[in-house]
C-alpha cells in the first residue's frame, strides 16, 4: 500500500506540472485500489487483535499498522484531490512556475519517497530528515498561499485559478504532514518510542518508551 500511494503521489506531482490529464484520471481511478487495501489491512489488523491478543513488539506493530494504514489512505485521497484540480490549471501553467510550484512539487515527491523507504526498510536514521523536509514544505506552502491571496485582492480575474491553487497547496501540505505521522509510527515500531507532538530535529526532547 505504501508503494502504491507513493506512486500515486509521484504521478500526481508529474501530472500537475505537465498538465497530463490522462495521468490525472489514472490517479483518480487507482484510488479504488488504495481504498480496497485500506479495508483489507484494517480487517486483518482487527482479526489479529481478536484472535491473538498481541503484546509487546507485536502490539506496537499492529497499532502502528492501523495508524499508518489510515495515514496512507488519506495521502492517497489528497493525491486524488490534486488530480481533480489539474484540468482547471492547464491554462495557467505559467502561474504555477512563476510561484515556484516546480520546486515545491519536487520537495513533496522526495519526502513521500523517503518516508516510504523508511517504512519499507525500518531504518529510523533518516526520520529527522522527514520532519525537517515537512517543515520546509509547510513554510513554502504558507508563503505561496499568502502571495496568492494578495494577488487575489488586486486581480479579480485570477480568483478561480488562485482558489484552485490554494486547494492544491493545502493538499500538498497535508501529504507532508501524514508523511511525518508515518515516520513517527516507524520509530514506535522499531524503538518503542512515542515522538508524537515532539520535534525530533532537537536532541533535548524527552521521549516516552513503550
Amino acid at each position: 500500500m505504501g508503494n502504491l500511494v507513493g506512486e500515486q503521489i509521484h504521478n500526481t506531482m508529474e501530472a500537475l506540472l505537465t498538465c497530463d490529464q490522462e495521468l490525472a484520471q489514472k490517479i483518480i481511478d487507482n484510488d479504488t485500489i488504495v481504498d480496497k487495501l485500506d479495508v483489507k489491512i484494517d480487517k486483518l489488523c482487527q482479526r489479529i487483535f481478536a484472535l491473538t491478543q498481541p503484546v509487546a513488539t507485536d502490539l506496537r506493530l499492529i497499532m502502528s499498522a492501523l495508524r499508518m494504514n489510515n495515514d496512507l489512505e488519506r495521502m492517497g485521497d489528497h493525491a486524488v484531490g490534486i488530480a481533480q484540480k489539474i484540468e482547471g490549471m492547464c491554462d495557467y501553467r505559467e502561474i504555477l512556475l512563476e510561484h515556484g510550484m516546480d520546486e515545491l512539487v519536487e520537495k513533496v515527491d522526495i519526502i513521500v519517497k523517503d518516508v516510504i523507504n523508511i517504512l519499507n526498510t525500518k531504518n529510523t536514521a533518516f526520520v529527522r530528515d522527514i520532519f525537517t523536509d515537512a517543515a520546509v514544505i509547510e513554510e513554502g506552502t504558507q508563503k505561496m498561499t499568502a502571495k496568492i491571496l494578495e494577488e487575489m485582492m488586486q486581480k479579480q480575474d485570477v480568483i478561480i485559478v488562485a482558489t484552485n491553487l490554494i486547494v492544491i497547496l493545502t493538499h500538498m501540505e497535508r501529504i507532508a504532514g501524514y508523511a511525518t505521522n508515518i515516520a513517527e509510527s516507524v520509530v514506535f515500531i522499531v524503538d518503542g518510542k512515542m515522538i508524537k507532538h515532539k520535534h525530533p530535529e532537537k536532541d533535548d526532547n524527552e521521549e516516552v518508551v513503550i
